[in-house]
């Protein structure tokens, strides 16, 4: 089943995509190469979505934090090659979360973001990946996350 079907098949809604908040662009190509930049998690209102890990929010809440970056992502990367059936590969995902010092679930917080990549690109979508902590982030958002990806010609 291609991407595009996966999304219908999940029911997701793709986000408009978010716009840069300073002097940069959100996806830039080399070669069959995509980088994404950094993405935070957003209200439906486009709004960022805030808080610590570990203080603020919980795994769960976190989890689904990381799921909004995904999507967003997502959405960036559509409007940067107007097919999510073009993509080839998740190559590397870098998840960068917002957490009090003894927090030690990183990962666990990511995976919100490489299940969904799963879910609509299969085996594609899972790659290399990071998952670290940080002491703050941005507007105090409570997860970061680029990517790499790599598409059809």
């Amino acid at each position: 089943m291609s991407a595009e079907d996966r999304i219908k098949e999940l029911g997701i809604e793709l986000p408009t995509p978010p716009g840069p908040v300073g002097n940069y662009i959100g996806a830039t190509r080399t070669g069959n190469l995509i980088y994404l930049s950094g993405h935070g998690p957003r209200n439906a209102d486009g709004s960022m979505i805030s808080g610590k890990v570990g203080a603020d929010m919980d795994i769960d809440e976190a989890y689904a934090a990381a799921r909004n970056v995904g999507l967003g992502l997502l959405a960036t990367l559509k409007a940067q090659i107007g097919d999510l059936n073009k993509v080839k590969q998740v190559i590397k995902t870098l998840g960068m979360v917002n957490a009090v010092p003894e927090f030690t679930d990183h990962p666990k917080v990511i995976n919100g973001a490489s299940d969904l990549f799963v879910d609509v690109f299969g085996d594609a979508g899972r790659g290399a990946r990071s998952a670290v902590g940080m002491g703050s982030l941005p507007n105090q958002i409570p997860v970061e996350i680029e990517m790499i990806i790599e598409i059809e010609d």
